[in-house]
């Protein structure tokens, strides 16, 4: 199999204990050599400053470390400085998002879309940073229409960003449809597919009730029989989510992007078996 660009992202851990697994995590994951790593920034900014320290340390010891920006709730100036953050410690590579209202915050701030983000970075900063921008096969559960899902995803692309990550899915087909539909639109860029592992069940339920991912009724009702057994839960998943990577290589994708939840095992096992 050709060698295959892979990507990881982390979450910034809320303690020192979780500090220490994420290392140990990321010191497991960097010998799969990934192209770069990222690193998600909570609702309304709230771990803004882990996401800050943990792309600075990750740049120092040689990886390439993409901080996600998420606009809402942001002032112009706010992101201003945490774009100048970034260029000071050379960090070239980012991931922007419109992001989540957190509960309690009433004004959407000075940015209504992550299309408004990607101009604003272009205007302050011109071409320093990559800019990585998401996508949803699935469609995104607000958008008005999958037609106007498609749109708004071709506008992020035309104001400027270089690359897409999905937000992950389990039917290769909606992928598939996903890419050909924004080609007729006149996208290029690379869409790289986003790939959850499963480990557990009720958390994978949660997130994609969040998210708008759906868990096909045949992987969630053999889950689900599973109960507590999270040894079969685990053997089934890397197992359903391999297969999956090995359909979406077979057919070309520009890379497989792991949403790790600051584990290392299951996407290790996922790689080691397709022989990344």
């Amino acid at each position: 199999m050709a060698a295959t660009e892979l990507s990881f992202e982390f979450f910034p851990p809320k303690t020192a204990d979780g500090l220490d697994k994420l290392r140990a995590t990321r010191a497991q994951l960097a010998t799969l050599k990934p192209k770069f790593v990222s690193v998600t920034f909570g609702a309304g900014g709230t771990t803004q400053q882990g996401t800050l320290d943990l792309v600075v340390e990750m740049k120092r010891d040689g990886l390439e470390a993409a901080p996600h920006l998420s606009c809402i709730g942001a002032s112009r100036e706010s992101i201003r400085q945490i774009l100048e953050h970034y260029r000071e410690n050379q960090i070239r590579h980012i991931v922007a998002l419109r992001g989540d209202m957190p509960s309690g915050m009433g004004e959407m701030g000075e940015f209504r879309h992550a299309s408004d983000l990607i101009e604003f970075i272009r205007a302050e900063t011109g071409n320093w940073f990559h800019i990585e921008v998401a996508a949803y096969p699935e469609y995104h559960p607000q958008a008005r229409s999958p037609r106007h899902d498609l749109e708004a995803f071709a506008h992020k692309v035309k104001v400027g960003a270089d690359s897409a990550i999905t937000q992950y899915f389990f039917n290769a087909d909606a992928y598939f449809r996903f890419v050909d539909d924004v080609r007729k639109l006149g996208v290029e860029v690379p869409i790289t597919p986003g790939i959850m592992p499963i480990t557990n069940f009720s958390q994978l339920m949660r997130f994609s009730d969040m998210c708008g991912a759906e868990v096909p009724r045949w992987i969630a009702k053999r889950l689900e029989s599973y109960g507590d057994d999270r040894e079969s839960i685990r053997a089934f998943g890397a197992d359903v989510v391999t297969d999956l990577c090995r359909r979406l290589l077979e057919r070309g994708v520009p890379g497989l992007h792991f949403y790790t939840l600051n584990t290392a095992s299951a996407s290790r096992t996922i790689c080691e078996r397709l022989a990344l």
